[in-house]
């Protein structure tokens, strides 16, 4: 990936980018038990700015199939190259840490592995299949790589029943070249349509602020509609380190508000659109708002 330090991001960021902590008991609760199990959640490990809100309402996010990816997207801080064998007793460890923390509904996201034959499908429904048999009332969702939109991976997936089942589409088509690793719009576009297909609710997020505009957002919006998602997600793109892609703009709260009124015109079920939104942000929620 090129180095990227010359470019420079827009002005400093602005004050709706602050970060306003909702600590109450629940999330003390939570948050004991996971210092006191020595639990892992991609929450806490990517200090993410919902993670106060998110664990009050019982809701939380684990990677699985390990810390390196075999993608190196010029958005992400995750670590690229080689990764580790893949460890067999995770699914039991993220099942223990569902019930140990009492979680209501819990998110499952992975690095991308392009190095296993079955792109680690086969880890993704043992891991669902634990999480479901040590906690019967939890809801699960999973945050899925496109698995190169192959059905027999994606079948794997899906037969262990996942309640919300997701993949980011990132960015608008025209960026994605420049943006994503490997990744490609339309085979993302693919996944989620096959997953919809086969009956499954599905979910997908963009960033917004790496220079796209207003009518490519619609157009990508319009384009997760016809793949069949019910569920969408806007957020700021902000950059990890001086090595990632720049931050062209700083979306402002009126237009994220007018994002998710337009999706909601389209016929998603559901849309979070907020600067500080994220994949999993109240992840509940979307399903509460599918059963209305």
């Amino acid at each position: 990936m090129p180095k990227l330090h010359g470019l420079r991001d827009v002005a400093k960021k602005p004050d709706w980018l602050k970060i306003r902590l909702h600590r109450d008991a629940a999330f003390a609760g939570v948050q004991r038990i996971v210092r006191e199990h020595n639990l892992h959640t991609i929450c806490s490990s990517g200090k993410c700015p919902n993670q106060a809100e998110c664990w009050s309402r019982r809701t939380a996010t684990f990677m699985i199939l390990g810390e390196v990816c075999t993608r190196s997207c010029r958005f992400c801080a995750t670590r690229t190259g080689r990764p580790d064998a893949i460890d067999g007793n995770e699914p039991r460890e993220v099942a223990r840490s569902v019930r140990l923390m009492q979680l209501r509904h819990v998110v499952v996201t992975s690095v991308t592995r392009d190095d296993l034959p079955d792109g680690g499908a086969g880890h993704w429904a043992a891991t669902v299949r634990a999480i479901r048999e040590e906690n019967p009332d939890a809801t699960i969702e999973l945050l899925i790589p496109d698995l190169d939109a192959r059905p027999d991976l994606l079948d794997t997936v899906l037969a262990s029943k996942p309640d919300i089942i997701g993949h980011n589409i990132e960015t608008v088509e025209r960026l994605t070249p420049e943006v994503r690793s490997r990744a490609r719009y339309r085979t993302s576009l693919e996944t989620l349509r096959y997953l919809h297909g086969q009956g499954a609710v599905t979910k997908s997020g963009l960033m917004v602020g790496l220079g796209e505009s207003d009518e490519e957002v619609i157009e990508t919006l319009a384009d997760l509609r016809k793949a069949g998602v019910e569920i969408v997600t806007l957020g700021q793109y902000l950059r990890p380190t001086l090595e990632h892609y720049p931050v062209a703009a700083y979306i402002t709260p009126e237009k994220f508000d007018r994002y998710r009124q337009q999706a909601l015109a389209m016929g998603f079920g559901y849309c979070a659109s907020a600067p500080l939104v994220r994949s999993s942000y109240l992840a509940d929620a979307a399903l509460e708002a599918l059963k209305r």
